[in-house]
């Protein structure tokens, strides 16, 4: 059970402003307020590098110091609540929607969301890849009832904004101007590194209908017209998007 003073001491960490809390002494009984101090600056410095290394494309749009002051905004309002650096700013894109200076930036939070999706795919369980023969074998009949399994690195994105397109410009030298155009955006880590990957058209629903358990027919009738089954299923079974196939 935490006592009230360790929930002090966690709570002082992450504020610059608090008072240092009483009764802090060193090995030797002595008083270790500047050691404190120096503490809290490690930690929340720690916090901070463990955003950008998170989100860089983010820190890259909105500059250093815009990025540090959200950061220290973020960081102070959710504290780690595990260990693993890896796991922290889970909140993040839907804080930096709540910024009112930020507001103006409109894709910020969908830059951060693919940016977290990305992270997310990198530290999921490992899977092999749905062999695309097993789905050439089934007659029509059977592969309307199937359900393809989500690979544990699998992740999606529907944005209003180029999302994706934003993304590689601003991280990759070289880059077209991203188009005015809505993007969704497929993840998958076919090898040691996820990957993002536009999606055809109709693709993002094909897929979410198939991530919430859907049969294969009825992603498809999801998709609607202009839907390019072809392509999507070819990306989707190429880049190890699904890890099994179930049938009746």
């Amino acid at each position: 059970m935490t006592s009230l003073a360790e929930t002090g001491f966690r709570n002082a960490l992450l504020r610059a402003d608090a008072p240092v809390p009483e009764g802090l002494t060193d090995g030797e009984g002595r008083p270790a307020g500047r050691r404190y101090d120096v503490y809290r600056n490690n930690v929340a410095v720690a916090l901070r590098e463990a955003l950008e290394t998170g989100f860089p494309a983010v820190a890259k749009l909105i500059g250093p110091e815009n990025f540090a002051r959200a950061a220290g905004m973020f960081l102070r309002a959710h504290p780690p609540s595990s260990p693993l650096m890896m796991q922290y700013g889970a909140g993040f894109p839907e804080f930096l929607e709540q910024i009112e200076a930020l507001r103006g930036i409109g894709y910020l939070g969908d830059v951060a969301r693919m940016e977290l999706a990305l992270r997310q795919s990198y530290h999921a369980a490992d899977a092999p890849g749905l062999d695309a023969v097993r789905l050439a074998e089934l007659d029509e009949a059977a592969l309307m009832r199937a359900r393809l399994v989500p690979s544990p690195a699998l992740r999606l994105l529907r944005s209003p904004w180029p999302v994706l397109s934003i993304y590689r410009f601003t991280m990759e030298p070289g880059q077209p101007k991203p188009p005015a155009r809505a993007e969704a955006v497929v993840i998958t880590r076919p090898d040691l590194d996820p990957v993002p990957h536009l999606l055809p058209q109709g693709g993002a629903g094909f897929l979410a209908a198939l991530i919430k358990g859907e049969t294969f027919g009825a992603a498809v009738e999801t998709a609607g017209a202009d839907f390019d089954l072809s392509a999507t299923l070819s990306l989707l079974l190429q880049q190890g998007a699904f890890s099994d196939l179930l049938t009746d």
